[in-house]
């Protein structure tokens, strides 16, 4: 790092190792100063670029995290790609970029189910999985924009369940449960559709009951 370095440019520079080190050390100052020195930071201005403290180094280390993924699939590769392939390749990625720091995401995990960092925690797994989603080319804009994602959080969410405590060659049962259940997304996204069609054209209660109210003349 330079001394020009912005704090953004710290942040994603250090969460590599940040998360490296908190394997060992936690989410903490000892993390934080191994990290500053690998990359020639002062110690007072790695803080500055973390003024939250551990919750903020995690949410630096999965900006990265999502980051990985995205490179790992590029968009033209998911082009010929279903949409259940899609999300399923994704967020396999997401897994793949995690795997060698599984106990910093342990460590991570338990800080962010503190009663205080609650909020931020969702606010971090709802952005990994609209990055997924907006990816894997979802252009929603109604209220299957945050059905689909909360959908996925669940299923996502879960997954890291497994994953953490999953010492199968090359994570096949995180793999084979995560197939389940994105099955399962894809099986409530066809029927929600069916429905869908099959209602458009009903006659509709509340029109009718505004023409009583408000007959057109």
């Amino acid at each position: 790092m330079t001394e020009d370095s912005t704090l953004d440019e710290i942040r994603t520079a250090l969460a590599p190792d940040l998360a490296a080190n908190a394997a060992f050390d936690g989410w903490g100052d000892a993390a934080l100063a191994m990290a500053a020195e690998t990359h020639g930071v002062d110690r007072d201005v790695a803080r500055l670029a973390f003024p939250a403290g551990p919750v903020d180094m995690i949410d630096a280390w999965f900006d990265t995290i999502d980051r990985a993924m995205v490179e790992a699939v590029p968009a033209g590769a998911l082009a010929t790609m279903k949409v259940r392939e899609r999300i399923t390749r994704l967020v396999e990625a997401r897994l793949d970029a995690l795997a060698p720091d599984r106990e910093a995401l342990r460590r991570a995990r338990a800080i962010l189910a503190l009663p205080q960092h609650l909020t931020r925690a969702a606010a971090l797994g709802w952005r990994s999985v609209d990055r997924i989603w907006r990816h894997a080319g979802d252009e929603a804009t109604d209220y299957n924009h945050y059905t689909k994602r909360a959908m996925l959080l669940a299923v996502y969410t879960a997954t890291l369940t497994v994953f953490l405590d999953d010492d199968s060659a090359e994570q096949t049962e995180t793999r084979a449960f995560l197939a389940r259940r994105i099955d399962g997304i894809m099986r409530f996204e066809k029927a929600k559709a069916g429905f869908a069609r099959r209602t458009r054209h009903r006659p509709s209660l509340s029109r009718f009951v505004g023409r009583l109210r408000y007959p057109v003349v």
